[in-house]
């Protein structure tokens, strides 16, 4: 009997994939175990936020971030599974993140990510609809600004650069970078 694979959950096909790699002698079951606690213990928003507070002080970071945003990881020792492109948010164009197919997410540099962002509400929506969502989130956007919407997937996946918010010139790295959350960082909030 054929099993057509693309329709069992998501768990049980995770599983069988582990299963392989463990058959195939690449990993043991602990060895993916301990990969998996240490990749949540480093995966918290704290390291988007250091990206972007770098970015807003150091023009050349900035530039670096959104030319080749895993160079800029790498340069700040910033765990990274995946490829990333940064997209910055300026006076005229906001961006937002999604991922229409399932929930693809850079959970390296922002952590677990949020269950409205797995629901399939979010998914469709805001692509239809961006700004009437953006709102829902108590963002409200003049109309002369463009929203962008960028659909993250297996292959690419996108960090928001909030604008930095005004008043903040004084501010250090570190202190600017408690002002990012995970939500100014897929462009649901402005910081």
């Amino acid at each position: 009997m054929s099993i057509d694979h693309d329709s069992l959950p998501i768990a049980a096909r995770v599983r069988r994939f582990e299963e392989a790699v463990i058959r195939a002698g690449l990993a043991t079951d602990e060895e993916l175990d301990g990969f998996l606690q240490q990749l949540l213990k480093d995966s918290v928003p704290a390291n988007g936020a250091r990206l972007v507070a770098r970015a807003w002080v150091d023009g050349e970071f900035r530039r670096l971030l959104l030319d080749d945003a895993p160079a800029a990881c790498r340069e700040l020792r910033l765990p990274q599974q995946f490829e990333l492109t940064a997209v910055e948010n300026t006076a005229v164009v906001h961006n937002v993140v999604v991922c229409t197919l399932c929930s693809c997410y850079p959970v390296a540099l922002l952590g677990p990510s949020p269950s409205w962002y797995k629901s399939e509400a979010y998914r469709a929506r805001v692509v239809r609809e961006p700004r009437a969502v953006l709102g829902e989130f108590g963002l409200e956007l003049g109309p002369a600004v463009r929203i962008r919407v960028w659909d993250a997937s297996a292959e690419c996946r996108y960090l928001v650069v909030p604008r930095r918010p005004d008043g903040t010139e004084d501010l250090g790295e570190e202190q600017l970078a408690r002002l990012v959350t995970r939500n100014g960082l897929t462009g649901t909030a402005s910081v």
